[in-house]
């Protein structure tokens, strides 16, 4: 049997500055991890991903760090299938920030849902250096009903996994009736 045709998906990796979204995507489609910290304007990856046995040709649009004051521009929505939101495991207002984020998003797309994964990165960090615990990942996860998974960009711990629920995300939107857990939380 032929394998079925790739699929094209294009993803926005957004967040608070410093959080990693540059370290998450480099050390995804680069296979290495960027010690120096250089602010992102703004860079587009390309991979593929397979994905329950299908490919996805994925764009993956890396943006500058966001505040409360950004203002996320179209090009940040036009084409963009799903949304990973960053926070870092060390920083309260980078994970404060995400719920805004999301809320910027829904607000300019004029919808009430959109595929999102929530990464919790720098989750390599010493206990003491945390300032954000899984728990409470997990909670916004269950609130936003969204995917959440903690990452380490440094150590490449659930890095794929976190671009896989993403896209896992995606396809249970394209196709509401194939997954019998529409609505839930997925966490890894």
């Amino acid at each position: 049997m032929p394998s079925a045709p790739t699929k094209q998906r294009k993803i926005a990796i957004v967040g608070s500055r410093s959080v990693g979204k540059s370290s998450l995507a480099v050390r995804y489609v680069d296979g290495h991890f960027v010690e120096s910290y250089y602010p992102t304007i703004e860079n587009t990856f390309s991979k593929e991903i397979r994905y329950k046995g299908q490919d996805f040709s994925t764009e993956i649009v890396d943006t500058a760090g966001q505040d409360e004051y950004s203002i996320l521009n179209s090009k940040h929505f036009i084409g963009i299938h799903g949304y990973m939101l960053v926070y870092s495991v060390s920083s309260l207002s980078s994970f404060e920030m995400v719920q805004v984020i999301r809320d910027k998003i829904l607000n300019h797309l004029g919808t009430d849902s959109v595929p999102i994964c929530i990464v919790g990165n720098k989750s390599d960090l010493r206990p003491e250096q945390r300032q954000v615990t899984p728990e409470e990942g997990k909670a916004l996860c269950e609130k936003l009903k969204c995917a959440w998974t903690e990452a380490s960009a440094r150590y490449d711990e659930n890095v794929a996994k976190a671009f896989e629920l993403l896209i896992g995300q995606i396809e249970k939107s394209q196709n509401p009736g194939e997954q019998p857990n529409e609505g839930k939380c997925v966490m890894m």
